[in-house]
């Protein structure tokens, strides 16, 4: 049974290792609840899985893709038009405080620095 479903399978994956890690996939995706598309043959997760790629009832490539997001333990989750927006934002508030100092500086007042934060007092300290 096993011998022959891993001959029929290596016809279609040809690298044992990613047939190992496709079949581990699919098994994990029928315990869930994943919809068979063989008899199941009171046969196990993982051999219903290997039935499905020699017999060819499973897109491949949809299954690779399932595996590598299955492994992947940080997704990218930035957004680059938040990202975009945020740095307009920060762009538009430095030009409003340059502004506000190059205005003070022509009203003739004296422009005191902004009070730096504790950490790079302590940094400084130091020196």
């Amino acid at each position: 049974m096993a011998r022959v479903t891993v001959e029929d399978c290596v016809e279609r994956i040809p690298n044992r290792f990613e047939l190992v890690m496709m079949a581990a996939q699919r098994s994990r995706e029928l315990s869930v609840g994943g919809e068979l598309t063989v008899d199941r043959d009171n046969d196990k997760n993982p051999v219903v899985a290997l039935r499905e790629i020699a017999d060819q009832t499973i897109p491949i490539p949809e299954l690779e893709e399932e595996l590598i997001l299955s492994m992947q333990r940080h997704g990218d989750t930035d957004d680059p038009e938040e990202e975009a927006e945020e740095l307009l934002a920060m762009e538009e508030e430095l030009a409003a405080s340059a502004e506000a100092e190059l205005a003070a500086l022509a009203a003739g007042a004296v422009v005191v620095p902004a009070e730096e934060p504790a950490a790079e007092k302590d940094d400084k300290a130091e020196e």
